[in-house]
């Protein structure tokens, strides 16, 4: 739309009850380490410089509470991969809830890993070398169930993470085990259906990430974008709708505001500005993904997120 002032814009809007510079967060990524040796406390450090929550992977190579202190007094949310050993998810809420994360960000479409040919081409699992098991190796309740420490039997300790990783069996009364063990935010990630969503609201859940985990999980699953606006419809009055799969730009965060999203997480981007650059590259690709953002709202003819909706990407009525 032409010819509307949009000569100052402000991008910050209100998510889960914060005020946020912009609808954006960093989403989980596990095993960090393998992109840039900084590994995970570059990436909260340079979300925490630029303003924005960084959202902990439970398969972290770094454990949560270095993570913490990295990012000093930032917005951290912590995402769990809930595991079937109940003391260690119990462990994990107090360490995250100890350490400042102020939302839970739990996964439901990884309750098994998928069938991913390149990963078995190359025989490759992080996790089988102990990468990406930091939060495991350094909890209380996880090692003591091993008969040895970690560091004497590096390999039973791995087993035993394999062991516990994920739980299939989990069902939606299972939720009332969060509530009871968290008494902050919980967000359910890997939601793409509107009656999914209906029963995390009926839960008493404060949000719901779309994503089909970026196309990780299922081959030809939906795409996360044609299943946000069902998701929207079902439940945007009830709870708060993230999103996350698939962004690369900041005309995509648009595009994800005009389908209803509050906010989205980015992953790969940022990763690769990691690889890339360390702290910095995220930085810049954070700085780069706002920028465009803002311009593309400008030019679209807003001011600011909140009034972005449907009728920005659909040919409007004669």
């Amino acid at each position: 739309r032409m010819l509307r002032d949009v000569h100052e814009r402000d991008l910050s809007v209100e998510v889960l009850g914060r005020r946020l510079p912009a609808p954006l967060a960093l989403a989980p990524v596990g095993v960090l380490s393998i992109m840039h040796p900084d590994a995970e406390p570059a990436a909260a450090r340079a979300a925490a410089a630029q303003g924005v929550p960084f959202v902990l992977s439970s398969a972290s190579s770094t454990p949560m509470e270095q993570v913490a202190e990295a990012m000093g007094d930032a917005e951290r949310w912590f995402q769990l991969y809930w595991p079937k050993d109940v003391e260690v998810a119990r462990s994990f809420l107090d360490r995250a809830k100890a350490a400042g994360y102020t939302a839970l960000v739990v996964t439901l479409d990884t309750p098994l890993l998928s069938w991913r040919p390149r990963d078995l081409d190359q025989a490759y699992l992080p996790f089988l070398h102990g990468v990406g098991t930091a939060n495991y190796f350094s909890d209380p309740a996880f090692r003591a169930g091993l008969a040895k420490p970690v560091h004497e039997d590096p390999n039973a300790a791995v087993m035993h993470f394999v062991g516990m990783f994920a739980d299939p069996a989990k069902t939606w009364p299972d939720l009332a085990f969060l509530r009871e063990n968290w008494d902050g935010l919980i967000v359910l990630k890997g939601v793409c259906h509107p009656d999914d969503a209906r029963l995390a609201a009926d839960a008493g859940m404060d949000g719901v990430v779309v994503s089909n985990h970026g196309g990780r999980q299922v081959a030809g699953a939906v795409a996360a974008a044609d299943a946000l606006p069902g998701v929207v419809r079902a439940v945007g009055d009830r709870l708060t709708v993230l999103f996350d799969s698939g962004v690369r730009t900041g005309d995509d965060v648009f595009k994800a505001l005009a389908l209803g999203a509050r906010a989205v997480l980015v992953g790969r981007p940022y990763v690769y500005g990691l690889g890339l650059d360390g702290q910095a590259g995220v930085e810049h690709v954070i700085r780069c993904l706002l920028a465009e953002l803002d311009l593309t709202l400008a030019l679209s003819g807003h001011s600011g997120p909140g009034t972005v909706g449907p009728g920005d990407l659909t040919e409007a009525p004669v």
